[in-house]
């Protein structure tokens, strides 16, 4: 009976279809990828691109940039209350160490902020003017934090120490010109590593419709270095004298600046 149907049927395969090839294992994760010309030796870029950052929906993305904005508020206040909590320990617990220890502290805020930050960045949010503004925030607390510790120690030193009364900066001439200088170097110095991470921000996003914020920032920041270093050239090229120098220079602007005192003549002496 099989050699009859068989012979009945002359030329079928495999369950009565006209295709002799047997049967092999079923498509794979790779049937619908096109085959790779036969020596050919160019990879598969599909497999090794970088994957996409998330999507995050419109009012995700206003949560998130409401809660960077609230973390600058609370990172800016809890540097005076750490820089309070620590001087106090130091003049008034008389716990210098342990005052130093809390001052110490004080970066960990700025590490927070830009963690933060970056996480946000990841998750898909969109970058906004907030994500510029913590990273100059960032910037110009670690530039200017060492400088205003210093600034308050020297006044709690006084005001709780005993200590003496801080001097304050410098008024006129070459002093204040450096004084101007120091300045603005303190506002470079915050100012690139502002524009440094603002830059990392942008590469990270890689969009430069999206980015656009970020750079609007540098050139903010630019802005306002370039008007510190104006100071500094108008204190060193006009520098400004105190009023008695003043008056050794023009001699006329100090009889002016003197009161008038009228002098006995011959005839009252005589009286």
């Amino acid at each position: 009976m099989r050699d009859e149907a068989a012979g009945a049927a002359p030329g079928r395969g495999w369950w009565g279809s006209s295709d002799t090839t047997p049967p092999g294992p079923g498509p794979g994760p790779d049937a619908d990828r096109a085959p790779t010309p036969a020596g050919s030796l160019a990879p598969d870029t599909a497999r090794f691109a970088p994957a996409a950052r998330p999507y995050r929906i419109p009012g995700e993305n206003r949560r998130a940039l409401t809660v960077i904005v609230t973390l600058i508020i609370i990172c800016e206040a809890a540097f005076w209350v750490l820089l309070a909590i620590g001087l106090a320990l130091r003049y008034l617990a008389r716990m210098p160490r342990a005052g130093a220890a809390v001052l110490l502290c004080e970066p960990l805020l700025e590490v927070v902020l830009f963690v933060v930050t970056a996480i946000d960045l990841r998750n898909g949010a969109e970058p906004d003017w907030k994500h510029g503004l913590a990273a100059v925030y960032v910037g110009f607390t670690a530039a200017y934090g060492h400088y205003m510790v210093k600034w308050a120690d020297g006044h709690a030193a006084h005001r709780l120490g005993g200590g003496p009364r801080p001097a304050g900066p410098p008024r006129y001439g070459a002093a204040r010109a450096w004084h101007e200088w120091k300045m603005a170097a303190r506002m470079l110095g915050g100012g690139a590593i502002a524009a440094v991470l603002l830059q990392l921000a942008a590469w990270y996003v890689g969009d430069p419709d999206q980015s656009a914020p970020l750079h609007e920032w540098q050139t903010r920041v630019g802005a306002v270095c370039v008007i510190f270093i104006a100071i500094a050239l108008s204190y060193t090229i006009w520098p400004k004298r105190a009023k008695g120098a003043a008056d050794e220079h023009d001699p006329g602007a100090r009889s002016l600046s003197e009161p008038h005192t009228e002098r006995p003549s011959s005839t009252k002496s005589l009286r």
